[in-house]
């Protein structure tokens, strides 16, 4: 069993297929997938999709490229109420991006601030999206729960050792896409060797960063199964051992999500 803990089922690029994608999934032995908000205006499409199966939940929130034109909405408290949905599990993907700054950085980060404080209130776990930000990711996170049980994980981790050993000590998950399984990823596949299995969690970022053998293909939620063969690898353990750690590791963090019958036993 296996989880896709990041995917964006929302996206029209399931448009004409979305049913089948689902379904290629549970056939790859993933049991739940959880498609991210990266629009509140686009919450209402995101967790209508949620409601429709059984195995798919969601989170709410405003990706950093889309921080500036949605500050105005995306305050506290309107985070904080959209969230009692029992099919939010989670608060993202929220961050800081200085690759593109599609957003000024200003806004990046006060956005990143509401959903931090919207996380302690309400209890749910942050999904955190860094690229090129890793000093003021690990700051605005240290100031804004500094001394509270915030409970998070960084996304489709591709940083450096740094990033990942301030992360795991603050009490955070690392999530790997199929960015692990690339040939150029020899420095990410070290890292990843030395943290601790408890802290990882496998995921797709459907429909972006397929997994080799489908690099350059569109990505889907079954595709995880193969990104969580080379994390195995890496970390010294048959893919079962890998999948049964994995996916314990997605229901204590997401602690709402309830797990499949087989697990719950």
């Amino acid at each position: 069993m296996l989880v896709d803990s990041h995917c964006h089922l929302d996206f029209p690029d399931y448009a004409e297929d979305l049913d089948a994608t689902v379904e290629r999934a549970r056939a790859a032995g993933v049991v739940r997938m959880v498609t991210i908000c990266t629009h509140l205006s686009r919450f209402d499409q995101v967790r209508r999709i949620a409601e429709r199966y059984d195995d798919v939940l969601c989170t709410l929130g405003v990706h950093p490229h889309n921080a500036g034109e949605e500050l105005a909405e995306a305050t506290e408290e309107r985070l904080v109420a959209l969230s009692r949905h029992p099919k939010v599990i989670g608060l993202g993907e929220t961050g800081l991006d200085y690759f593109y700054d599609r957003s000024p950085r200003e806004a990046q980060q006060e956005s990143f601030r509401r959903h931090i404080r919207a996380c302690l209130e309400t209890g749910l776990p942050l999904i955190v999206h860094t690229r090129d930000a890793d000093e003021d990711t690990m700051r605005i996170i240290r100031e804004e729960a500094s001394g509270s049980a915030l409970k998070g994980l960084l996304h489709c981790f591709s940083s450096g050792r740094q990033l990942a050993e301030q992360a795991v000590e603050f009490g955070l998950y690392l999530s790997l896409s199929g960015i692990v399984t690339f040939k150029k990823s020899e420095d990410l596949r070290g890292i990843v060797a030395d943290v601790p299995l408890d802290r990882i969690l496998v995921e797709t970022d459907a429909p972006f960063l397929a997994p080799l053998p489908f690099r350059g293909k569109r990505n889907e939620p079954s595709y995880v199964a193969h990104t969580a063969a080379v994390v195995a690898a890496v970390k010294g353990v048959d893919a079962g051992e890998l999948a049964r750690r994995t996916t314990d590791n997605f229901f204590r963090l997401f602690d709402r999500a309830v797990p499949p019958p087989a697990l719950a036993a």
